[in-house]
């Protein structure tokens, strides 16, 4: 299984779809001759932002989303069919990217990480493992981020230390994972069609 090692030097950041902010993007994939940093062709990308005002979010019509408060607490997104509860930290959330959304902050600002995927071309999942639990992770693309602390993991027997803000990635190696001390995000993005032609 070949990982890489991901750190805030090999980040990129992008705004967001509605200019409001910038995004941190810790990994992505897109199809074949688009623009870095653009919307557009995007597969999937895994991101960390600043929410530090309510504002309504970007529309991101035909993708979905999995968020989750990683620093500060109190953030809950309207949208017409009800609230979007994210108070707690560590709790994601799915939904879908056309939804009209606003966000109320209740104690303040908050950072939260954001995968997102095209749905016609990924199906995505996030999950957070604490020290002791554990997850197995399909034969998809994974990344295993971690958000506030160092932590140490095992995959596939071979033990990984992280630290804070750096993350791994490894593509197409069903495996099982635990954390052994620390806290991280565990994101895998598995592909429902070839990407060597565009849409």
């Amino acid at each position: 299984m070949r990982i890489t090692r991901l750190g805030p030097e090999d980040y990129t950041r992008s705004p967001w779809k509605n200019g409001g902010g910038t995004t941190i993007d810790i990994a992505e994939e897109r199809l074949p001759g688009s623009l870095p940093g653009s919307w557009e062709e995007l597969v999937w990308r895994l991101g960390r932002t600043t929410i530090s005002t309510p504002a309504p979010f970007s529309d991101l019509g035909g993708f979905d989303r999995l968020q989750v408060v990683v620093a500060g607490s109190g953030l809950v997104l309207d949208t017409p069919g009800g609230e979007i509860d994210l108070r707690t930290p560590f709790v994601p959330a799915r939904y879908r990217g056309e939804a009209p959304i606003a966000s109320r902050l209740e104690n303040g600002p908050v950072e939260v990480v954001n995968l997102v995927a095209d749905r016609e071309l990924a199906d995505i999942a996030l999950e957070v493992l604490g020290p002791d639990a554990g997850a197995a992770l399909p034969a998809a693309t994974c990344v295993i981020y971690a958000p506030g602390g160092p932590a140490v993991l095992l995959i596939g027997g071979e033990r990984f230390t992280l630290a804070a803000d750096h993350a791994l990635r490894f593509d197409d190696a069903a495996s099982k994972i635990s954390c052994e001390e620390g806290l991280v995000l565990a994101a895998s993005i598995t592909l429902k069609a070839s990407l060597t032609t565009s849409r």
